[in-house]
């Protein structure tokens, strides 16, 4: 069995087994590396950007090394490098719990329950949840549905096509380490930066695939692609921008606007600003949509890997050719 397909049945294993089984409550792959990336954080900080940039290479290059020689070391059985695959896949991908999250929140808002939708808001974004009325909590659900669809699914199958192993989890690590060193705080403003841009670069193929699909699943294609066109280049990261505009445009919303970090205020543009404003509904609504982009950035990212397989590898046209 070819490569192509070795990707293709794990991937699909792999987002099966996150839809069954979301992520497991104790001993994560993810929350392993990040432990690791902290210990090594703790031998290499300093307020100096090579640090930072030091940190990166052993976390992310440690990462793709491992997943390069489990893949290696089971390249010659075909069940073996499926099943890794999948494993791989389930361990990377995000996407049940991202759901679950967005939608626990959803339902204490349209319970009334906004104290509760408060509480609970952390587990999915780093908004200032006190900050938030109940309309407020609903646009932060849907803004992070938006870019944690490229983030934590697409941009991994992306990755995945092109590196397959190697690919997801190198991608995850990327996205780990801009989280947890990636922001401008002074503490991380310099040794942080190569995490941070590193992560951009990484994310820069999901977040424009996972805005192309969303204008194609999303109901609404036209003003999906004319919100991502108007308005992508206003939102700070090169890589929420067209992800949020598109779910903007494809749900018939506004997002964007004045947004609170740790007690930090920030006046974000708005996002498909003919739009109305997000309701409790457009939560599921999200959700759903996100659902949808996640199975067809699955057949796009087969898709890909398999033509270029082809590419690599071209048979003649026609038998006496080869004569």
């Amino acid at each position: 069995m070819g490569a192509d397909r070795v990707f293709a049945y794990g991937a699909a294993a792999g987002l099966v087994g996150d839809l069954l089984l979301g992520d497991p409550r104790r001993g994560h792959p993810v929350a392993a590396f990040g432990r690791a990336a902290g210990a090594v954080e703790q031998v290499l900080w300093r307020d100096h950007r090579g640090w930072g940039a030091l940190h990166t290479a052993v976390c992310v290059g440690g990462a793709v090394t491992l997943g390069a020689v489990a893949a290696r070391r089971v390249r010659t059985s075909t069940a073996a490098s499926v099943a890794l695959t999948a494993a791989a896949t389930w361990a990377v991908v995000g996407g049940t719990s991202l759901a679950r999250e967005a939608r626990t929140i959803g339902r204490a808002l349209a319970d009334g329950d906004v104290e509760g939708a408060r509480e609970r808001l952390p587990h999915l974004c780093g908004r200032d949840p006190q900050a938030l009325d109940a309309d407020g909590i609903a646009r932060a659900v849907v803004e992070s549905v938006a870019e944690n669809t490229s983030d934590a699914v697409v941009g991994a199958l992306v990755w995945g096509a092109v590196g397959g192993v190697p690919g997801l989890v190198g991608f995850r690590a990327v996205n780990t380490l801009d989280a947890m060193v990636g922001h401008k705080s002074p503490h991380y403003r310099r040794y942080g930066w190569a995490s941070a841009r590193l992560d951009d670069l990484a994310g820069w193929p999901g977040a424009r695939l996972t805005a192309v699909l969303t204008a194609a699943a999303g109901g609404a294609p036209r003003a999906a692609v004319r919100a991502w066109r108007a308005d992508a280049a206003k939102h700070p990261s090169p890589n929420a921008g067209p992800v949020e505009a598109s779910f903007a445009g494809a749900l018939g919303v506004r997002l964007g606007g004045t947004l609170a970090y740790g007690g930090r205020v920030e006046h974000r543009p708005v996002l498909n600003g003919g739009g109305r404003a997000v309701a409790v509904t457009d939560v599921e609504r999200a959700v759903r949509l996100s659902r949808r982009v996640t199975w067809l950035a699955l057949g796009a990212s087969v898709g890909a890997r398999w033509a270029v397989g082809r590419l690599r590898s071209p048979r003649p046209l026609m038998k006496g050719l080869a004569a």
